[in-house]
């Protein structure tokens, strides 16, 4: 099982296109949309909320604190919170669980689980630089969504389907990108 997250950042379509895989692939998932990020999806994306919580195994509302991922007990295998918001991360970073989401990556924090934080933002100031220096000292994967421009992409569904697969391989998860010195 693994809990994926979507917060208010820009970048709503790479979720999309891991939720996709990991279905594909029949790994249960959890799924947690943040408020802001359902605006952002509307913005974005030509998908409604309904479709994008019909590609988890389970969906959770952002506000719903007794859901299973709260728990220690619960046995979820990683987290992955894309796109990362700045809000979410500072959260985190701070022990702030006033949600799901980040209630969802403290227990992976002291349960020791891998949690994956897509932060979305350019430039970072100083305060998103510290605060994810402060997660990567306790071994959150921080790993913003930077194109892979030796796959020579086509379109911008390419760079989206190498920067999810990327992501994936964090977790061991076999995908079909390209890789280097393959192409």
């Amino acid at each position: 099982m693994i809990v994926i997250a979507i917060t208010g950042a820009t970048g709503i379509t790479l979720a999309i296109e891991i939720l996709n895989t990991l279905k594909e692939k029949k790994i249960q998932t959890e799924l947690i949309i943040s408020k802001t990020a359902e605006e952002v999806i509307t913005l974005e994306t030509n998908c409604n909320i309904s479709e994008i919580k019909k590609l988890a195994t389970y969906s959770y509302d952002d506000d719903q604190l007794s859901a299973p991922p709260a728990s220690g007990s619960h046995k979820f295998k990683a987290m992955i919170i894309i796109p990362c918001s700045m809000k979410t991360l500072a959260s985190i970073a701070h022990g702030y669980a006033n949600n799901l989401i980040t209630r969802a990556a403290d227990v992976a924090i002291k349960e020791k689980r891998p949690l994956i934080l897509s932060v979305r933002e350019s430039p970072f100031s100083v305060i998103h630089l510290k605060n994810m220096i402060q997660l990567a000292k306790l071994g959150v994967i921080i790993a913003p969504p930077i194109p892979s421009y030796y796959i020579k992409p086509k379109n911008v569904d390419e760079l989206t389907k190498q920067t999810a697969g990327r992501i994936l391989d964090l977790l061991n998860i076999d995908n079909d990108i390209k890789r280097w010195g393959t192409i």
